[in-house]
């Protein structure tokens, strides 16, 4: 079975994909493969199992392979196919349209989107209310993505300003950048609560 996962809300697709493929799965870069790599993707099989579960990133891009998945749509095994986006007047979206499931994730509307700036200026004077603030919003952002929001007005900052403060607050937003890649265990936005507080101390 092969479904296509698009869109640029990576974060909801890769929930959906895991759902479809299980915990354990190969990953493929498409924009690598020739023709003749398909029939092992889609129909071989391993030395522990006959069915696989395959991620396949972005191999609708690749249009040296892009039409030839048509002649694969018999695989036996689950394959994920992850694309940022699709051009609906490709040869191979027309080839797949109605064969395949096509599932798009958008990005959610942020109607507070200017507010994360306003929350990183707060927090360097006044942690404890940017916190407060966090929380009225926190429901419609992703993690990642106000973390990005922070680095780009902290960039920003440090370009107007190149001072200690502006060059500690980038240091601490890499690490948060790691930590919230990295510790599974801990919630996002404690984290992300705990260096709005340490900003403005």
């Amino acid at each position: 079975m092969i479904k296509v996962f698009y869109g640029e809300n990576r974060v909801k697709a890769r929930e959906e994909i895991q759902k479809f493929l299980g915990e354990n799965y190969e990953v493929v870069e498409g924009a690598d493969l020739g023709v003749k790599d398909l029939p092992n993707i889609f129909w071989g099989t391993s030395l522990f199992s006959e069915e696989r579960a395959v991620l396949v990133r972005d191999i609708l891009a690749n249009k040296e392979v892009a039409g030839e998945i048509k002649k694969y749509l018999d695989s036996p095994h689950k394959v994920a196919i992850l694309e940022m986006k699709v051009d609906k007047r490709s040869n191979a979206y027309k080839d797949l349209q109605g064969q395949v499931e096509f599932l798009e994730f958008v990005l959610p509307q942020k109607k507070n989107a200017g507010l994360v700036f306003e929350i990183y200026r707060v927090a360097k004077k006044d942690g404890v209310k940017a916190v407060k603030m966090l929380d009225e919003i926190k429901e419609e952002q992703e993690p990642l993505m106000f973390l990005g929001l922070m680095v780009s007005q902290a960039v920003r900052d440090y370009a107007a300003r190149p001072r200690a403060k502006e060059k500690r607050a980038l240091l601490e937003l890499s690490k948060l950048d790691m930590q919230l890649k990295r510790e599974s265990t801990l919630q996002p936005w404690v984290l992300i609560s705990s260096f709005l507080l340490r900003l403005g101390a």
